[in-house]
């Protein structure tokens, strides 16, 4: 992943649907109040309750599972991160030094095997300027930890060949932020990618945004965002 070249800073930066969700709104609406977010997950687990991710069922361990309802418990450490455990899908947009502006498609996938971690995938690819598939894009994967003082840790490799370590922590019971902490770059990867801040947060229709900012020129600029339905779980 390369840095971003954004607006100047004096330029208003439109919210993303993440920050609306750190926010607790979408843009002038107020929040989702708690009976009727019950209500509209138990109608939007009507399409999504059944599924999960394939598993091949003949290893000595359990499988990993994207969905809470099948599989081993989640494992008490990581209750803080319950609601993001599922197969998200749906759209967003970039802003690169190497690509410049495009919209992309996006399957986000946390699951887990009950174990005190959770397994992170996200696939990217581009759309044209109809909105269809037009080709692979980025790929992440990696591993989410709270450690014994409640710190979120997530350790993220990129495809283009970037390793970071972000720490970060629960803004509300629905948002979580994480901040770089280390990144490494290999010889053939982006050579001026900045250390960067992600945000990921359920809107009140129970969407969930994120969005990735990175440093450039002394101030965090929106890189990546998007807007994801759940798929499974």
């Amino acid at each position: 992943m390369d840095d971003s070249t954004n607006p100047s800073p004096e330029s208003p930066r439109p919210d993303t649907p993440a920050d609306a969700a750190a926010a607790g709104q979408t843009g002038p609406g107020a929040p989702l109040n708690g009976s009727d977010a019950v209500n509209l997950a138990a109608e939007q687990a009507q399409q999504t309750a059944g599924r999960n991710i394939p598993g091949l069922g003949d290893l000595p361990v359990p499988d990993d599972t994207a969905n809470l309802r099948q599989g081993p418990s989640l494992h008490d450490g990581l209750l803080a991160l319950l609601p993001l455990i599922g197969v998200w899908r749906g759209e967003g947009q970039a802003d690169t030094a190497t690509d410049g502006q495009y919209n992309f498609g996006q399957q986000l996938t946390f699951a887990h095997d009950g174990e005190n971690y959770i397994s992170y995938e996200s696939r990217i690819w581009k759309l044209d300027d109809e909105g269809k598939p037009a080709g692979a894009d980025q790929r992440e994967t990696g591993f989410l930890r709270i450690s014994e003082k409640d710190e979120i840790e997530l350790i993220c490799c990129h495809s283009t060949g970037v390793v970071e370590i972000l720490y970060g922590e629960p803004i509300t019971e629905r948002a979580w932020q994480l901040e770089s902490a280390s990144t490494m770059v290999t010889a053939t990867g982006p050579s001026t990618l900045g250390p960067g801040k992600r945000l990921y947060g359920l809107l009140p229709n129970n969407d969930l945004g994120w969005v990735d900012e990175r440093l450039v020129d002394g101030a965090l600029h929106p890189r990546m965002s998007a807007q994801l339905k759940r798929f499974m779980g």
